[in-house]
């Protein structure tokens, strides 16, 4: 009986990368850009280096919260940064975390009917945490974990 396993990994200069699995190396690859892409944006919510933020916030939604669009987008900051360290400390739960709030991202834009390149790039973004999500059942053993007999 034989047992399915990945393939070698092509060499890529790196002998320690290159004998890692190519499923596993696609985990870690997840899980640090979803650890770094959310603390960044998060941290960025407080100094407006990449973009002024406030500009994506739907008016509906706005209206919804309380306090002024710019207090919103500070607590959006720290819920990114709490959500990309989940994703580095417990990614099977990060990942559907980071996945949610991509989700409710997209509805805000959508909402303002603009945006819509943004939208679809983060689509793709919460498709690739829902696969972190899943790859770090097999890959991240910090936390309880079953297993199949």
């Amino acid at each position: 009986m034989t047992t399915h396993r990945d393939p070698p990994a092509p060499a890529l200069g790196n002998p320690r990368i290159s004998s890692v699995p190519a499923a596993r190396q696609a985990f870690l690859l997840l899980r640090t850009v979803f650890t770094v892409a959310p603390v960044v944006f998060g941290l960025d919510k407080f100094f407006g280096l990449l973009t002024d933020w406030e500009r994506y916030l739907a008016p509906q939604v706005d209206a919804l919260l309380p306090g002024s669009a710019h207090q919103a987008m500070l607590a959006v900051g720290v819920v990114e940064i709490l959500a990309g360290l989940l994703v580095a400390v417990l990614p099977r739960i990060g990942g559907y975390v980071v996945a949610l709030w991509l989700a409710g991202i997209i509805v805000d834009l959508l909402l303002l009917g603009d945006f819509f390149d943004v939208a679809l790039r983060d689509f793709g973004l919460f498709v690739g945490a829902l696969a972190l999500a899943r790859l770090a059942v097999a890959f991240d053993h910090r936390g309880p974990r079953t297993r199949t007999p």
